[in-house]
């Protein structure tokens, strides 16, 4: 068993969202990517989000996680939940396609504009793409603060801050991109989490497109068990779908979540204009239906499989990870991202 640890350890990835917290720690050995330890806890129903209670529980639950043997260190890369980021694409001509690239103070006053909250306040992110376009993502500093006060208190070790992207875009690279006829494919990675669907487009390891969609698997899950519901009964109510909502709770999630996600189809394709989505990629392991992600697939009309990361990892003992692999219902697709990163 031991000679499985072997190899690369890479950090622990660590990723707190809204309704609950995940961490995954992998590896890389002769057998190839595998898990070495994880974890989640879901946050308590009387527990507001960003109030100091929730923040509390953060670092109680993280420290719960880490307490045994299982996690190798404690060096850690983060994100900041999609929810606090701002997400946006801007033209600029000539960039050259380099990671240390730095914005001028024109690109930042183009940022500057759109922000939904104070730019003084703001630590912001510039990924050059393709066809001079760059991805911006931006969040508060208080936000970051908050999120790096957790970590310290809870014992860990911040080797960085990620970005939900580039995790999506990790976890899809390491696990279901490798073949060869991959590497120039554009593909539409849709991770449902409980209330929100992140949406990435990507070609390969090139991040072109990132989005948060305010729906998640609660209001599908919930579309789901509604129709199991009414189809045993004889007056069935037409649900319809409130245009620019925010929320599908009153109305139909899935055709809400297909409006979003071909909105965000034909943002892509004002940008690039030459660019085709070949594949769309479901990063949201058993927390979805199959049947919703089929039905979002063929309405949009791309072809498309399941990427359970969890089970695409190797795994030697899986009851010693502290994730049973068997009917997981947890998403660790932005967790593993973070911990390749």
């Amino acid at each position: 068993m031991f000679s499985f640890l072997k190899g690369r350890v890479y950090p622990i990835g660590v990723d707190v969202v809204r309704d609950s917290l995940k961490l995954a720690q992998l590896g890389n050995n002769v057998k190839g990517i595998h898990l070495i330890a994880g974890g989640s806890e879901n946050r308590p129903a009387d527990v507001k989000p960003g109030s100091g209670d929730w923040q509390r529980w953060a670092i109680e639950a993280i420290k719960k996680l880490i307490a045994n043997d299982r996690f190798h260190g404690r060096n850690v890369i983060a994100a900041i939940p999609a929810s606090e980021v701002f997400i946006d694409q801007i033209k600029v001509p000539g960039i050259p396609k380099t990671n240390d690239w730095k914005p001028d103070d024109a690109v930042f006053s183009k940022v500057k504009q759109k922000l939904p909250f104070e730019a003084e306040d703001a630590m912001i992110k510039c990924i050059p793409t393709e066809v001079d376009i760059v991805l911006i993502l931006a969040t508060e500093r208080k936000i970051i603060d908050r999120h790096l006060a957790i970590f310290e208190k809870a014992g860990l070790a911040i080797k960085s801050i990620g970005v939900w992207p580039a995790a999506l875009t990790n976890s899809y690279t390491s696990f279901f991109g490798r073949r060869k006829t991959d590497m120039e494919a554009i593909v539409m990675l849709v991770e449902i989490e409980a209330s929100c669907t992140n949406v990435v487009i990507c070609r390969h390891k090139n991040l072109l497109f990132a989005r948060s969609i305010p729906i998640g698997a609660e209001q599908l899950n919930r579309k789901k068990a509604l129709e199991t519901l009414l189809s045993s009964t004889s007056h069935v109510p037409t649900l319809q779908y409130v245009a620019n909502s925010g929320s599908s709770q009153d109305g139909d999630a899935v055709t809400g979540l297909v409006l979003e996600l071909t909105a965000c189809r034909r943002h892509f394709g004002s940008m690039y204009k030459r660019a085709q989505i070949e594949r769309l990629i479901f990063l949201s392991g058993q927390t979805i239906d199959r049947d919703i992600c089929g039905t979002i697939a063929e309405q949009l009309e791309i072809p498309a499989q399941m990427g359970d990361c969890l089970a695409a990892a190797e795994t030697e003992d899986p009851y010693r990870l502290g994730i049973d692999r068997r009917g997981c219902r947890v998403n660790l697709a932005t967790a593993f991202g973070l911990s390749l990163s």
